[in-house]
Protein backbone atom coordinates (compact mmCIF):
# COMPACT_ATOMS: atom_id res chain seq x y z
CA UNK A 1 0.00 0.00 0.00
CA UNK A 2 1.28 3.42 -0.83
CA UNK A 3 2.82 5.62 1.82
CA UNK A 4 1.29 9.07 1.62
CA UNK A 5 3.29 12.12 2.63
CA UNK A 6 0.89 14.91 3.52
CA UNK A 7 0.60 17.98 5.67
CA UNK A 8 -1.92 20.67 6.53
CA UNK A 9 -1.93 24.33 5.60
CA UNK A 10 -0.91 25.63 2.25
CA UNK A 11 -4.33 27.01 1.51
CA UNK A 12 -5.79 23.55 0.97
CA UNK A 13 -9.56 23.17 1.25
CA UNK A 14 -10.80 21.67 4.43
CA UNK A 15 -11.24 17.92 4.04
CA UNK A 16 -14.65 16.44 4.60
CA UNK A 17 -15.26 13.22 6.50
CA UNK A 18 -14.25 10.34 4.22
CA UNK A 19 -16.88 8.01 2.82
CA UNK A 20 -15.23 5.06 4.59
CA UNK A 21 -15.73 6.77 7.96
CA UNK A 22 -19.34 7.58 7.08
CA UNK A 23 -19.95 3.94 6.19
CA UNK A 24 -18.43 2.73 9.44
CA UNK A 25 -20.52 5.18 11.48
CA UNK A 26 -23.65 4.10 9.63
CA UNK A 27 -23.00 0.44 10.34
CA UNK A 28 -22.23 1.21 13.99
CA UNK A 29 -25.51 3.13 14.22
CA UNK A 30 -27.42 0.23 12.70
CA UNK A 31 -25.69 -2.20 15.07
CA UNK A 32 -26.50 0.06 18.02
CA UNK A 33 -30.19 0.07 17.08
CA UNK A 34 -30.24 -3.72 16.94
CA UNK A 35 -28.32 -4.07 20.20
CA UNK A 36 -30.50 -1.57 22.06
CA UNK A 37 -33.64 -3.26 20.77
CA UNK A 38 -32.57 -6.56 22.34
CA UNK A 39 -31.43 -4.84 25.54
CA UNK A 40 -34.36 -2.52 26.16
CA UNK A 41 -37.06 -5.04 25.27
CA UNK A 42 -36.41 -8.15 27.28
CA UNK A 43 -38.94 -10.16 25.38
CA UNK A 44 -36.35 -11.68 23.19
CA UNK A 45 -9.76 19.37 12.04
CA UNK A 46 -6.66 20.14 10.16
CA UNK A 47 -4.17 17.24 9.93
CA UNK A 48 -0.74 17.49 11.59
CA UNK A 49 2.00 18.16 8.99
CA UNK A 50 3.88 14.97 8.20
CA UNK A 51 7.65 14.90 8.18
CA UNK A 52 9.44 14.51 4.88
CA UNK A 53 10.97 11.08 4.19
CA UNK A 54 14.64 10.80 5.19
CA UNK A 55 15.74 10.91 1.56
CA UNK A 56 13.94 14.18 0.85
CA UNK A 57 15.76 17.49 0.79
CA UNK A 58 14.23 20.94 0.31
CA UNK A 59 15.69 23.20 -2.34
CA UNK A 60 15.38 26.92 -2.80
CA UNK A 61 11.96 27.99 -4.00
CA UNK A 62 11.57 28.67 -7.74
CA UNK A 63 10.03 31.81 -9.14
CA UNK A 64 6.38 32.21 -8.17
CA UNK A 65 4.21 30.15 -10.50
CA UNK A 66 2.13 31.90 -13.12
CA UNK A 67 3.44 33.55 -16.29
CA UNK A 68 1.98 36.06 -18.74
CA UNK A 69 0.56 34.69 -22.00
CA UNK A 70 3.11 33.05 -24.26
CA UNK A 71 3.20 35.92 -26.75
CA UNK A 72 4.25 38.28 -23.95
CA UNK A 73 6.46 35.96 -21.96
CA UNK A 74 8.60 34.76 -24.83
CA UNK A 75 10.31 38.10 -25.61
CA UNK A 76 11.02 38.70 -21.92
CA UNK A 77 12.50 35.23 -21.59
CA UNK A 78 14.63 35.76 -24.68
CA UNK A 79 16.02 38.93 -23.10
CA UNK A 80 17.32 36.93 -20.14
CA UNK A 81 20.34 35.77 -22.14
CA UNK A 82 22.23 37.11 -25.16
CA UNK A 83 20.97 35.49 -28.34
CA UNK A 84 22.01 35.30 -31.93
CA UNK A 85 19.07 36.48 -34.09
CA UNK A 86 19.79 33.71 -36.57
CA UNK A 87 19.03 31.06 -33.94
CA UNK A 88 15.69 32.46 -32.78
CA UNK A 89 12.76 30.54 -34.30
CA UNK A 90 9.22 31.52 -35.16
CA UNK A 91 5.91 30.27 -33.85
CA UNK A 92 4.62 27.25 -35.77
CA UNK A 93 1.12 25.76 -35.88
CA UNK A 94 0.52 23.11 -33.18
CA UNK A 95 1.57 19.62 -34.22
CA UNK A 96 -1.11 16.96 -33.54
CA UNK A 97 -0.02 13.37 -32.97
CA UNK A 98 -2.97 11.01 -33.43
CA UNK A 99 -2.85 7.43 -32.15
CA UNK A 100 -5.51 4.80 -31.56
CA UNK A 101 -5.64 5.67 -27.86
CA UNK A 102 -4.99 9.40 -27.53
CA UNK A 103 -4.28 12.63 -29.37
CA UNK A 104 -1.30 14.70 -28.26
CA UNK A 105 -0.77 18.26 -29.48
CA UNK A 106 2.84 19.45 -29.44
CA UNK A 107 3.97 23.07 -29.50
CA UNK A 108 7.28 24.42 -30.72
CA UNK A 109 7.14 27.04 -27.95
CA UNK A 110 9.27 25.39 -25.29
CA UNK A 111 8.97 22.04 -27.11
CA UNK A 112 6.04 21.21 -24.86
CA UNK A 113 2.69 19.39 -24.84
CA UNK A 114 -0.38 21.60 -25.25
CA UNK A 115 -2.92 18.83 -24.69
CA UNK A 116 -3.08 15.08 -24.12
CA UNK A 117 -6.59 13.77 -24.77
CA UNK A 118 -7.54 10.14 -24.10
CA UNK A 119 -9.98 8.78 -26.69
CA UNK A 120 -11.64 6.10 -24.53
CA UNK A 121 -12.33 8.25 -21.46
CA UNK A 122 -14.32 11.35 -20.66
CA UNK A 123 -13.91 13.78 -17.78
CA UNK A 124 -16.45 14.64 -15.14
CA UNK A 125 -17.78 17.28 -17.54
CA UNK A 126 -18.53 14.54 -20.12
CA UNK A 127 -15.93 15.98 -22.49
CA UNK A 128 -12.90 14.08 -23.84
CA UNK A 129 -10.40 13.59 -21.03
CA UNK A 130 -7.52 16.09 -21.36
CA UNK A 131 -4.75 15.27 -18.91
CA UNK A 132 -3.28 18.78 -19.29
CA UNK A 133 -4.65 21.76 -17.34
CA UNK A 134 -5.43 24.29 -20.06
CA UNK A 135 -6.08 27.06 -17.51
CA UNK A 136 -2.82 26.73 -15.56
CA UNK A 137 -1.06 29.68 -17.20
CA UNK A 138 2.42 28.35 -16.35
CA UNK A 139 4.98 26.24 -18.22
CA UNK A 140 3.31 23.43 -20.13
CA UNK A 141 4.09 19.73 -19.54
CA UNK A 142 7.55 18.62 -20.70
CA UNK A 143 9.10 22.01 -20.03
CA UNK A 144 12.65 22.01 -18.68
CA UNK A 145 13.52 22.50 -15.01
CA UNK A 146 17.19 23.41 -14.54
CA UNK A 147 18.03 23.58 -10.80
CA UNK A 148 19.87 26.80 -9.96
CA UNK A 149 19.39 28.23 -13.47
CA UNK A 150 16.00 29.91 -13.31
CA UNK A 151 16.74 32.55 -15.96
CA UNK A 152 17.99 29.94 -18.43
CA UNK A 153 14.97 27.73 -17.74
CA UNK A 154 12.65 30.66 -18.43
CA UNK A 155 14.46 31.29 -21.71
CA UNK A 156 14.23 27.75 -23.04
CA UNK A 157 10.66 27.20 -21.83
CA UNK A 158 9.18 30.20 -23.65
CA UNK A 159 11.42 30.27 -26.73
CA UNK A 160 10.37 28.90 -30.12
CA UNK A 161 12.19 25.75 -31.24
CA UNK A 162 13.01 24.31 -34.62
CA UNK A 163 10.59 21.48 -35.31
CA UNK A 164 11.25 18.36 -37.38
CA UNK A 165 8.19 16.12 -37.50
CA UNK A 166 8.68 12.39 -38.12
CA UNK A 167 7.46 11.25 -41.56
CA UNK A 168 5.00 8.73 -40.05
CA UNK A 169 3.32 11.44 -37.96
CA UNK A 170 4.16 9.74 -34.64
CA UNK A 171 6.88 12.01 -33.29
CA UNK A 172 9.03 15.08 -33.63
CA UNK A 173 12.48 16.45 -32.79
CA UNK A 174 12.84 19.96 -31.33
CA UNK A 175 16.07 21.97 -31.11
CA UNK A 176 16.87 25.39 -29.71
CA UNK A 177 20.08 27.39 -29.51
CA UNK A 178 20.80 31.03 -28.76
CA UNK A 179 24.54 30.84 -29.14
CA UNK A 180 25.17 29.81 -25.55
CA UNK A 181 22.34 27.48 -24.52
CA UNK A 182 21.36 24.48 -26.64
CA UNK A 183 18.37 22.23 -25.98
CA UNK A 184 17.28 19.12 -27.84
CA UNK A 185 14.03 17.23 -27.15
CA UNK A 186 12.55 14.23 -28.90
CA UNK A 187 9.03 12.80 -28.73
CA UNK A 188 8.17 9.38 -30.12
CA UNK A 189 4.73 7.77 -29.83
CA UNK A 190 3.27 4.37 -30.70
CA UNK A 191 0.08 3.83 -32.69
CA UNK A 192 -1.57 1.38 -30.29
CA UNK A 193 0.11 1.88 -26.92
CA UNK A 194 -0.05 4.27 -23.97
CA UNK A 195 3.76 4.11 -23.85
CA UNK A 196 5.79 6.83 -25.56
CA UNK A 197 9.45 7.85 -25.50
CA UNK A 198 10.79 11.26 -24.49
CA UNK A 199 14.37 12.52 -24.23
CA UNK A 200 15.93 15.88 -23.41
CA UNK A 201 19.43 17.32 -23.23
CA UNK A 202 20.66 20.81 -22.28
CA UNK A 203 24.15 22.27 -22.77
CA UNK A 204 25.51 25.63 -21.66
CA UNK A 205 28.63 26.83 -23.40
CA UNK A 206 28.96 23.34 -24.88
CA UNK A 207 28.89 21.55 -21.51
CA UNK A 208 25.98 19.25 -20.51
CA UNK A 209 24.04 20.47 -17.48
CA UNK A 210 21.57 18.55 -15.29
CA UNK A 211 18.01 19.20 -16.35
CA UNK A 212 14.63 17.75 -15.49
CA UNK A 213 11.40 17.22 -17.43
CA UNK A 214 8.39 18.91 -15.82
CA UNK A 215 4.67 18.29 -15.66
CA UNK A 216 3.28 21.28 -13.78
CA UNK A 217 -0.08 22.91 -13.10
CA UNK A 218 -2.29 19.88 -12.55
CA UNK A 219 -3.00 16.49 -14.04
CA UNK A 220 -5.90 14.09 -14.62
CA UNK A 221 -9.63 14.69 -14.45
CA UNK A 222 -9.55 18.43 -13.81
CA UNK A 223 -13.33 18.78 -14.14
CA UNK A 224 -13.85 17.23 -10.69
CA UNK A 225 -14.87 19.62 -7.92
CA UNK A 226 -11.88 18.48 -5.82
CA UNK A 227 -9.40 17.98 -8.65
CA UNK A 228 -6.47 19.54 -6.77
CA UNK A 229 -6.85 17.23 -3.77
CA UNK A 230 -6.91 14.14 -6.03
CA UNK A 231 -3.51 14.77 -7.58
CA UNK A 232 -0.23 13.57 -6.10
CA UNK A 233 3.39 13.05 -7.05
CA UNK A 234 4.79 9.58 -6.57
CA UNK A 235 7.83 7.40 -7.01
CA UNK A 236 8.58 3.71 -6.47
CA UNK A 237 11.75 3.01 -4.48
CA UNK A 238 13.10 -0.35 -5.71
CA UNK A 239 15.43 -1.18 -2.76
CA UNK A 240 12.67 -0.37 -0.24
CA UNK A 241 9.99 -1.96 -2.46
CA UNK A 242 7.71 0.93 -1.52
CA UNK A 243 5.57 3.45 -3.34
CA UNK A 244 5.74 6.95 -1.85
CA UNK A 245 3.05 9.52 -2.65
CA UNK A 246 3.25 13.25 -1.96
CA UNK A 247 0.38 15.75 -1.98
CA UNK A 248 1.00 19.27 -3.19
CA UNK A 249 1.23 20.80 0.28
CA UNK A 250 4.41 18.87 1.04
CA UNK A 251 6.10 21.51 -1.15
CA UNK A 252 4.27 24.56 0.16
CA UNK A 253 7.58 26.09 1.31
CA UNK A 254 9.42 25.27 -1.91
CA UNK A 255 10.24 22.31 -4.15
CA UNK A 256 10.99 19.02 -2.39
CA UNK A 257 13.43 16.62 -4.06
CA UNK A 258 14.40 13.01 -3.58
CA UNK A 259 16.93 10.78 -5.32
CA UNK A 260 17.20 7.02 -5.49
CA UNK A 261 16.89 3.84 -7.49
CA UNK A 262 13.33 4.39 -8.69
CA UNK A 263 11.37 2.11 -10.98
CA UNK A 264 9.16 5.04 -12.00
CA UNK A 265 8.13 8.54 -10.87
CA UNK A 266 5.47 10.99 -11.94
CA UNK A 267 1.90 12.13 -11.28
CA UNK A 268 -1.42 10.41 -10.63
CA UNK A 269 -4.97 11.02 -9.59
CA UNK A 270 -7.60 8.42 -8.64
CA UNK A 271 -7.95 6.85 -12.07
CA UNK A 272 -5.12 8.12 -14.30
CA UNK A 273 -1.33 8.44 -14.18
CA UNK A 274 1.57 10.01 -16.07
CA UNK A 275 4.77 8.31 -14.97
CA UNK A 276 8.31 8.30 -16.30
CA UNK A 277 10.17 4.98 -16.49
CA UNK A 278 13.97 5.48 -16.72
CA UNK A 279 15.95 3.78 -19.48
CA UNK A 280 19.27 3.85 -17.63
CA UNK A 281 20.58 2.34 -14.41
CA UNK A 282 21.49 5.76 -13.02
CA UNK A 283 19.85 7.21 -9.93
CA UNK A 284 16.60 8.97 -10.68
CA UNK A 285 15.68 12.36 -9.21
CA UNK A 286 12.11 13.51 -8.52
CA UNK A 287 11.05 17.01 -7.45
CA UNK A 288 7.57 17.91 -6.20
CA UNK A 289 6.05 21.38 -6.61
CA UNK A 290 2.96 23.22 -5.41
CA UNK A 291 1.34 25.26 -8.17
CA UNK A 292 -1.42 27.72 -7.22
CA UNK A 293 -3.42 27.69 -10.44
CA UNK A 294 -7.10 27.42 -11.47
CA UNK A 295 -8.57 24.28 -13.01
CA UNK A 296 -10.75 26.35 -15.36
CA UNK A 297 -10.59 29.96 -16.62
CA UNK A 298 -13.34 31.09 -14.22
CA UNK A 299 -12.30 28.89 -11.26
CA UNK A 300 -10.47 29.91 -8.10
CA UNK A 301 -6.82 28.96 -7.72
CA UNK A 302 -5.95 25.79 -5.85
CA UNK A 303 -2.75 24.00 -4.89
CA UNK A 304 -2.09 21.50 -7.70
CA UNK A 305 0.75 19.02 -7.55
CA UNK A 306 3.57 19.37 -10.06
CA UNK A 307 6.57 17.17 -10.67
CA UNK A 308 9.94 17.16 -12.44
CA UNK A 309 12.05 14.06 -13.11
CA UNK A 310 15.55 13.29 -14.31
CA UNK A 311 17.71 10.20 -14.79
CA UNK A 312 21.03 11.91 -15.50
CA UNK A 313 22.53 14.69 -17.60
CA UNK A 314 20.66 13.53 -20.70
CA UNK A 315 17.18 12.28 -19.88
CA UNK A 316 15.69 9.30 -21.66
CA UNK A 317 12.33 8.01 -20.46
CA UNK A 318 9.51 5.78 -21.46
CA UNK A 319 6.35 7.66 -20.48
CA UNK A 320 3.07 6.04 -19.53
CA UNK A 321 0.16 8.49 -19.67
CA UNK A 322 -3.22 6.84 -19.40
CA UNK A 323 -5.68 4.91 -17.23
CA UNK A 324 -4.64 2.93 -14.18
CA UNK A 325 -6.04 -0.24 -15.72
CA UNK A 326 -4.79 -3.21 -13.68
CA UNK A 327 -4.11 -5.56 -16.61
CA UNK A 328 -2.51 -2.78 -18.64
CA UNK A 329 -0.19 -1.74 -15.81
CA UNK A 330 0.77 -5.38 -15.21
CA UNK A 331 1.88 -5.79 -18.82
CA UNK A 332 3.97 -2.62 -18.73
CA UNK A 333 5.59 -3.05 -15.31
CA UNK A 334 4.07 -5.08 -12.44
CA UNK A 335 5.28 -2.48 -9.95
CA UNK A 336 2.88 0.03 -11.51
CA UNK A 337 0.01 -1.95 -9.96
CA UNK A 338 0.78 -0.30 -6.62
CA UNK A 339 -0.55 3.00 -7.97
CA UNK A 340 -4.03 1.48 -7.51
CA UNK A 341 -4.69 2.06 -3.82
CA UNK A 342 -7.04 -0.63 -2.52
CA UNK A 343 -6.75 0.80 1.01
CA UNK A 344 -6.40 -0.90 4.38
CA UNK A 345 -8.57 -3.82 3.23
CA UNK A 346 -6.38 -4.50 0.21
CA UNK A 347 -6.00 -8.15 1.25
CA UNK A 348 -9.75 -8.51 0.58
CA UNK A 349 -10.48 -5.71 -1.92
CA UNK A 350 -7.80 -6.73 -4.43
CA UNK A 351 -8.92 -10.39 -4.69
CA UNK A 352 -12.53 -9.24 -5.05
CA UNK A 353 -11.50 -6.93 -7.87
CA UNK A 354 -9.45 -9.61 -9.61
CA UNK A 355 -12.29 -12.15 -9.40
CA UNK A 356 -14.85 -9.60 -10.62
CA UNK A 357 -12.52 -8.55 -13.43
CA UNK A 358 -11.98 -12.20 -14.40
CA UNK A 359 -15.72 -12.90 -14.54
CA UNK A 360 -16.12 -9.83 -16.74
CA UNK A 361 -13.31 -10.76 -19.14
CA UNK A 362 -13.87 -14.51 -19.33
CA UNK A 363 -17.62 -14.96 -19.00
CA UNK A 364 -20.25 -12.24 -18.79
CA UNK A 365 -18.50 -9.25 -20.44
CA UNK A 366 -20.42 -6.89 -18.17
CA UNK A 367 -19.19 -5.59 -14.85
CA UNK A 368 -22.78 -5.38 -13.59
CA UNK A 369 -23.48 -9.07 -14.18
CA UNK A 370 -19.96 -9.87 -12.96
CA UNK A 371 -20.82 -8.21 -9.62
CA UNK A 372 -24.00 -10.30 -9.47
CA UNK A 373 -22.08 -13.51 -10.18
CA UNK A 374 -19.34 -12.82 -7.61
CA UNK A 375 -21.94 -11.92 -4.95
CA UNK A 376 -23.80 -15.20 -5.54
CA UNK A 377 -20.57 -17.19 -5.24
CA UNK A 378 -19.63 -15.38 -2.02
CA UNK A 379 -23.01 -16.07 -0.43
CA UNK A 380 -22.80 -19.74 -1.38
CA UNK A 381 -19.36 -20.02 0.19
CA UNK A 382 -20.62 -18.35 3.39
CA UNK A 383 -23.86 -20.35 3.51
CA UNK A 384 -22.61 -22.95 6.05
CA UNK A 385 -21.85 -20.12 8.49
CA UNK A 386 -25.18 -18.45 7.79
CA UNK A 387 -26.97 -21.78 8.19
CA UNK A 388 -25.66 -22.06 11.75
CA UNK A 389 -27.03 -18.58 12.47
CA UNK A 390 -30.41 -19.49 10.96
CA UNK A 391 -30.67 -22.45 13.32
CA UNK A 392 -29.84 -20.21 16.27
CA UNK A 393 -32.53 -17.70 15.27
CA UNK A 394 -35.06 -20.51 14.88
CA UNK A 395 -34.21 -21.72 18.37
CA UNK A 396 -34.70 -18.21 19.77
CA UNK A 397 -38.13 -18.09 18.19
CA UNK A 398 -39.00 -21.49 19.71
CA UNK A 399 -37.78 -20.32 23.13
CA UNK A 400 -40.20 -17.39 23.17
CA UNK A 401 -42.85 -19.13 25.38
CA UNK A 402 -40.21 -19.89 28.02
CA UNK A 403 -38.88 -16.33 27.80
CA UNK A 404 -42.43 -15.03 28.29
CA UNK A 405 -42.72 -17.07 31.48
CA UNK A 406 -39.52 -15.51 32.85
CA UNK A 407 -40.66 -12.02 31.89
CA UNK A 408 -44.04 -12.52 33.54
CA UNK A 409 -42.29 -13.62 36.71
CA UNK A 410 -40.49 -10.25 36.94
CA UNK A 411 -43.21 -8.11 35.39
CA UNK A 412 -43.99 -6.15 38.56
CA UNK A 413 -40.31 -5.34 39.28
CA UNK A 414 -39.05 -1.93 38.18
CA UNK A 415 -35.97 -1.49 36.04
CA UNK A 416 -34.06 0.04 38.97
CA UNK A 417 -34.71 -2.90 41.25
CA UNK A 418 -31.54 -5.02 41.75
CA UNK A 419 -33.66 -8.15 41.27
CA UNK A 420 -34.17 -7.07 37.65
CA UNK A 421 -30.68 -8.39 36.99
CA UNK A 422 -31.88 -11.84 37.96
CA UNK A 423 -34.33 -11.72 35.04
CA UNK A 424 -31.47 -11.11 32.62
CA UNK A 425 -29.44 -13.89 34.22
CA UNK A 426 -32.29 -16.38 33.83
CA UNK A 427 -32.79 -15.44 30.18
CA UNK A 428 -29.07 -15.71 29.41
CA UNK A 429 -28.87 -19.02 31.23
CA UNK A 430 -31.72 -20.33 29.11
CA UNK A 431 -29.95 -19.20 25.94
CA UNK A 432 -26.68 -20.76 27.04
CA UNK A 433 -28.36 -24.05 27.94
CA UNK A 434 -29.82 -24.32 24.46
CA UNK A 435 -26.76 -23.07 22.57
CA UNK A 436 -28.34 -19.83 21.40
CA UNK A 437 -26.49 -16.57 20.73
CA UNK A 438 -28.86 -13.67 21.56
CA UNK A 439 -26.90 -11.35 19.28
CA UNK A 440 -27.15 -13.77 16.38
CA UNK A 441 -29.48 -11.38 14.55
CA UNK A 442 -26.58 -8.97 14.12
CA UNK A 443 -24.31 -11.63 12.62
CA UNK A 444 -25.43 -11.35 8.97
CA UNK A 445 -24.77 -7.61 9.05
CA UNK A 446 -21.38 -8.07 10.71
CA UNK A 447 -20.48 -10.67 8.09
CA UNK A 448 -21.26 -8.15 5.36
CA UNK A 449 -19.14 -5.28 6.71
CA UNK A 450 -15.64 -6.30 5.49
CA UNK A 451 -16.95 -7.26 2.04
CA UNK A 452 -18.97 -4.06 1.93
CA UNK A 453 -15.93 -1.88 2.59
CA UNK A 454 -13.78 -3.92 0.21
CA UNK A 455 -16.29 -3.60 -2.63
CA UNK A 456 -16.68 0.11 -1.89
CA UNK A 457 -12.93 0.55 -2.42
CA UNK A 458 -13.06 -1.48 -5.63
CA UNK A 459 -15.78 0.75 -7.06
CA UNK A 460 -14.00 3.99 -6.12
CA UNK A 461 -10.43 3.26 -7.33
CA UNK A 462 -10.84 0.90 -10.29
CA UNK A 463 -10.83 2.71 -13.61
CA UNK A 464 -12.40 -0.45 -15.07
CA UNK A 465 -15.58 0.35 -13.10
CA UNK A 466 -15.48 4.01 -14.12
CA UNK A 467 -18.13 4.44 -16.79
CA UNK A 468 -19.12 0.74 -16.76
CA UNK A 469 -22.85 0.45 -17.44
CA UNK A 470 -25.47 -2.14 -16.52
CA UNK A 471 -29.07 -2.10 -17.69
CA UNK A 472 -30.32 1.42 -16.83
CA UNK A 473 -27.21 2.29 -14.76
CA UNK A 474 -24.77 4.39 -16.79
CA UNK A 475 -21.81 4.30 -14.37
CA UNK A 476 -21.37 1.65 -11.67
CA UNK A 477 -18.80 3.79 -9.86
CA UNK A 478 -21.38 6.55 -9.22
CA UNK A 479 -24.95 6.92 -7.98
CA UNK A 480 -27.69 6.51 -10.55
CA UNK A 481 -28.39 9.53 -12.72
CA UNK A 482 -32.15 8.98 -12.77
CA UNK A 483 -34.26 11.47 -10.75
CA UNK A 484 -35.27 8.56 -8.50
CA UNK A 485 -32.59 5.97 -7.76
CA UNK A 486 -34.16 2.61 -8.52
CA UNK A 487 -31.59 0.21 -7.08
CA UNK A 488 -31.73 1.61 -3.52
CA UNK A 489 -35.55 1.47 -3.56
CA UNK A 490 -35.50 -2.18 -4.66
CA UNK A 491 -32.91 -2.83 -1.97
CA UNK A 492 -35.21 -1.33 0.72
CA UNK A 493 -38.04 -3.59 -0.45
CA UNK A 494 -35.78 -6.63 -0.31
CA UNK A 495 -34.76 -5.69 3.25
CA UNK A 496 -38.39 -5.63 4.34
CA UNK A 497 -39.11 -9.00 2.73
CA UNK A 498 -35.96 -10.47 4.25
CA UNK A 499 -36.99 -9.19 7.66
CA UNK A 500 -40.41 -10.83 7.33
CA UNK A 501 -38.84 -14.16 6.34
CA UNK A 502 -36.34 -14.21 9.20
CA UNK A 503 -37.57 -15.84 12.44
CA UNK A 504 -38.38 -13.14 15.00
CA UNK A 505 -37.39 -14.12 18.55
CA UNK A 506 -39.67 -11.51 20.09
CA UNK A 507 -43.29 -10.68 19.59
CA UNK A 508 -42.99 -7.34 21.35
CA UNK A 509 -44.68 -4.74 19.10
CA UNK A 510 -42.35 -1.94 20.20
CA UNK A 511 -39.26 -3.93 19.28
CA UNK A 512 -40.69 -5.01 15.95
CA UNK A 513 -41.62 -1.41 15.13
CA UNK A 514 -38.05 -0.31 15.86
CA UNK A 515 -36.63 -3.06 13.65
CA UNK A 516 -38.90 -1.96 10.81
CA UNK A 517 -36.86 1.23 10.58
CA UNK A 518 -33.68 -0.70 9.71
CA UNK A 519 -34.44 -1.05 5.96
CA UNK A 520 -35.20 2.68 5.81
CA UNK A 521 -31.91 3.50 7.54
CA UNK A 522 -30.01 1.34 5.07
CA UNK A 523 -31.94 2.78 2.14
CA UNK A 524 -31.08 6.33 3.19
CA UNK A 525 -27.45 5.32 3.68
CA UNK A 526 -27.20 3.65 0.25
CA UNK A 527 -29.15 6.20 -1.78
CA UNK A 528 -26.08 8.12 -3.00
CA UNK A 529 -23.57 5.29 -2.91
CA UNK A 530 -21.91 3.93 -6.07
CA UNK A 531 -24.46 1.93 -8.04
CA UNK A 532 -22.17 -1.09 -8.12
CA UNK A 533 -22.10 -1.17 -4.33
CA UNK A 534 -25.91 -1.01 -4.13
CA UNK A 535 -26.13 -3.79 -6.74
CA UNK A 536 -23.82 -5.95 -4.62
CA UNK A 537 -25.89 -5.44 -1.46
CA UNK A 538 -29.19 -5.95 -3.29
CA UNK A 539 -27.93 -9.18 -4.85
CA UNK A 540 -26.71 -10.36 -1.45
CA UNK A 541 -30.19 -9.69 -0.01
CA UNK A 542 -31.88 -11.64 -2.80
CA UNK A 543 -29.54 -14.61 -2.38
CA UNK A 544 -30.04 -14.52 1.40
CA UNK A 545 -33.81 -14.52 0.87
CA UNK A 546 -33.48 -17.66 -1.24
CA UNK A 547 -31.28 -19.31 1.38
CA UNK A 548 -33.71 -18.36 4.17
CA UNK A 549 -36.67 -19.76 2.18
CA UNK A 550 -34.74 -22.98 1.60
CA UNK A 551 -33.94 -23.29 5.31
CA UNK A 552 -37.51 -22.54 6.38
CA UNK A 553 -38.74 -25.45 4.24
CA UNK A 554 -36.27 -28.05 5.47
CA UNK A 555 -36.42 -30.50 8.35
CA UNK A 556 -33.46 -28.68 9.90
CA UNK A 557 -35.69 -25.75 10.88
CA UNK A 558 -38.21 -27.97 12.68
CA UNK A 559 -35.44 -29.99 14.29
CA UNK A 560 -33.85 -26.79 15.63
CA UNK A 561 -37.18 -25.73 17.15
CA UNK A 562 -37.84 -29.15 18.74
CA UNK A 563 -34.35 -29.23 20.25
CA UNK A 564 -35.21 -26.41 22.69
CA UNK A 565 -38.69 -27.53 23.69
CA UNK A 566 -38.99 -28.27 27.42
CA UNK A 567 -39.54 -31.94 28.26
CA UNK A 568 -43.19 -32.88 28.58
CA UNK A 569 -44.41 -33.82 32.03
CA UNK A 570 -45.56 -37.38 32.39
CA UNK A 571 -48.91 -38.11 34.00
CA UNK A 572 -48.37 -40.13 37.18
CA UNK A 573 -51.30 -42.34 38.27
CA UNK A 574 -52.09 -42.27 41.94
Amino acid sequence: MAETVNSGGGGQPRKEMSMEIRLLLAFLLAGAVMFLSTSLFKSPAPATPAKNPPSVQTEAAPPAPGQPPAEIAAPEAQAALPASPATLQNSLPPLPIDTDLFTVVLSNQGATVKSWKLKKYKGDDNKPMDLVNQAAGIERPFSSYIPGQDAIAKTVNWAYYEQAADPDGLGAVYTFSNGRVTVRKTFRFQKDSYISHVSSAVTIDGKPVPNMIEWRGGFGDLALSNAASNGRALYFDVPANKLTEQRSNVAKNGPVSSTGNYSFAGLADTYFAAVFLPQSNLAMQETTFTDQVPAAPDAAKAGFTGVAVSDGGENSFEVFAGPKDYDLLTRINPKLQQMIDFGWLAFLAKPLFLITNWFNDAWVHSFGWSIVAVTIVLNMILFPIKLSNMKSMRKMQALKPQIDVINAKYKSISLRDPKKAEQNQEVMALYKKNGVNPMGGCFPMLLQIPFFFAFYKVFTVSVEMRGANWLWVTDLSRPELLPIHILPIIMIASQFVMQKMTPQPSGDPSQQKMMMFMPLIFGFMFYNFPSGLVLYYLTSNLVSMGQQWFFNHTAAAEEAARSVEPPKKKNVRK
